[in-house]
């Protein structure tokens, strides 16, 4: 059997759903992820969700993704109920530590269905990524606008006639009058946004923030309406670095996609790898050996502490105090230099595989290691007086950009940014993965859900991860380091130089992938900055027939309205700083 997520199962929970909805059809799917799936007519979808968040004892107080699947061009349609095209949403109760997938069936002539904006805040975002990419419609939705692509784009792109590669797009030319109307597209108007003028238009303005401006990291705007220095309103508007990663997973191998996930949380590194594999091997039923595991966790844990280490410089650096981020490049440098020796690679090595590893740990990869773990906690030590107990920082950051765990999860909040609420969740102690559960590690928390708390819970995390990563050198197993099954990709070795039908089959295996079996997964891991899932279809095929990432920092970036209010300019930088994201894992 593949390997679980520890979700605990509540067979009570679908007849608990039907007693309240005794008149509504409601039919169970069996997914690979052992998720409990129902299918619900788009009329009862709304009812529904009202009472699976408000209704029940344990309420699904958390939406936790919401997407869509052109199913047009789907062979195993093993559903009757199965239409044009399946809209996805994804609920967790904390309270029972369960997820419940709903799903609804719409066609192509009525792509149509009622928005929950009004349960879930933070379906807002979503239900505009569903539209903009599929086109389905979302009823009494506040703002339903494009928001990965331009306003000026034509068509639905993850819909199937949409085309997938630049060469079937025809040749691309930009006139004048085409320059123009794209430049006046990008003018913000709010009375497109549904935004009122709030006050005298003498006594406020508009600025943007963006989408050129240090203090964003990337390619990013936000909107702000100003009374003076304060904030009044603010509106984020992404997608300028949308690259279509979902799409690009429709016209690659279940094994060449493998280094398109390191560039979803370009800091992640291989832990963007784990989810998306995991899911992958979960469909395939390919169980890793326990060196592999071992590995698998090192690793990640390694990027966990590179990527904090980058959020802790650039923190300070954003508020105010420069130096720490040179001392701590020195540090990731240090560290790099050993993931290369590894993998070979740095930032991106694509290193982990279906069914295990790329390579086993080179002669001498432990010495490293345990020199590095022996080295940093001084230098911890030093990062604590230059940052968290900086004066100017606790000025700029205690208090700044605070919010509740209640607010959190209504707007989606997962990783560090939920924990520093005091709210106590950590995928990796609530459902163990990849063997996480033989670690001893302590789980970090806040008190005040602020930016100064925010930071100092990843900066425990970094200690708590090289605790991890020690526990990994002192007890790694000894085994092999990729699974002996058929759809392990690359297949064993010793299959391939015995005769000419062992040596086929690891040619196809390594030129067009191996064939899934149909069904879908979610895999989910508690990455660098919350929670990254990948939720992956098969249609019995060497290629995903959908890939839906779900990332932390896209509904990250959506509460930044519920914290900016209020604000001065320059509390919104310590703010914006303290979410920790990266648009590549925005924008996808």
């Amino acid at each position: 059997m593949a390997e679980t997520m520890a979700q605990p199962s509540n067979p009570d929970l679908l007849a608990e759903i039907k007693a309240c909805f005794a008149d509504a059809v409601i039919n169970e799917e069996q997914t690979a992820d052992e998720i409990l799936t129902i299918w619900v007519t788009a009329q009862d979808l709304k009812p529904l969700c009202k009472v699976l968040r408000s209704k029940l004892s344990q309420p699904f107080d958390f939406l936790f993704d919401l997407t869509a699947i052109d199913e047009t061009t789907r062979q195993h349609k093993v559903i009757p109920h199965r239409r044009d095209f399946t809209v996805v949403y994804l609920l967790r109760s904390y309270a029972r530590n369960q997820d419940l997938r709903i799903k609804v069936a719409l066609s192509a002539d009525a792509k149509e269905v009622a928005s929950v904006t009004s349960i879930w805040p933070n379906a807002n975002w979503y239900e505009r990524e569903v539209w903009d990419l599929f086109g389905i419609k979302f009823t009494d939705h506040p703002c339903l606008r494009r928001i990965m692509m331009p306003t000026t784009w034509q068509g639905h792109p993850l819909c199937k006639t949409h085309p997938a590669r630049a060469t079937e797009m025809g040749e691309y030319s930009l006139s004048d009058d085409t320059r123009d109307l794209e430049q006046e597209a990008l003018k913000f108007n709010p009375a497109e946004w549904g935004l009122k003028p709030q006050g005298n238009p003498e006594e406020f303005m508009w600025l943007n923030l963006g989408p050129n401006h240090p203090s964003v990291h990337g390619v990013f705007r936000i909107m702000l309406q100003l009374d003076g220095e304060e904030i009044v309103q603010a509106i984020p508007d992404i997608g300028y670095h949308h690259r279509g990663a979902e799409k690009m997973a429709e016209r690659q191998s279940w094994h060449s996609y493998i280094p398109y996930t390191d560039r979803i949380d370009y800091l992640g590194g291989v832990m963007n790898n784990l989810p998306y594999l995991m899911a992958v091997e979960k469909m395939a039923g390919i169980v890793v050996p326990e060196r592999v595991k071992v590995i698998r966790v090192m690793m990640c844990e390694m990027f966990r502490i590179l990527s904090h280490l980058l959020f802790y410089g650039t923190f300070a650096q954003d508020i105010g105090s420069l130096s720490p981020i040179f001392y701590m490049f020195v540090d990731r440098e240090k560290l790099f230099g050993i993931v290369e020796a590894i993998t070979g690679a740095r930032m991106h090595p694509a290193w982990f595989r279906i069914g295990g590893l790329a390579a086993d740990l080179p002669k001498g990869w432990d010495k490293m290691v345990t020199e590095w773990l022996d080295y940093m906690p001084a230098r911890m030590a030093d990062y604590d007086q230059m940052v968290m107990q900086n004066s100017l920082i606790k000025k700029r950051a205690v208090g700044i950009g605070a919010y509740d765990t209640a607010t959190a999860i209504d707007w989606g909040v997962t990783g560090p940014g939920l924990r520093a609420t005091g709210f106590d969740w950590d995928l990796r102690k609530k459902r163990p993965y990849s063997g996480y559960e033989n670690f001893d590690f302590e789980v970090p928390l806040g008190t005040r859900g602020d930016s100064y708390d925010r930071c100092a819970v990843r900066v425990e995390e970094i200690r708590q991860s090289m605790r991890i990563i020690r526990q990994c050198v002192q007890n790694m197993p000894e085994g092999p380091y990729k699974a002996d099954h058929v759809l392990t990709t690359p297949p064993p070795k010793d299959r391939t130089m015995q005769d000419i039908d062992t040596l086929i089959p690891h040619f196809l295996g390594v030129s067009w992938g191996p064939v899934i079996p149909a069904g879908e997964a979610m895999m989910e891991v508690e990455a660098t900055k919350g929670s990254n899932a990948y939720y992956l279809t098969s249609d019995a095929s060497t290629m995903s027939y959908r890939t839906r990432i779900r990332t932390p920092s896209f509904p990250h970036l959506q509460m930044i309205p519920v914290m900016a209010k209020g604000q001065m300019i320059a509390d919104l930088i310590a703010t914006i700083g303290s979410i920790d994201f990266v648009m590549a894992d925005v924008d996808r």
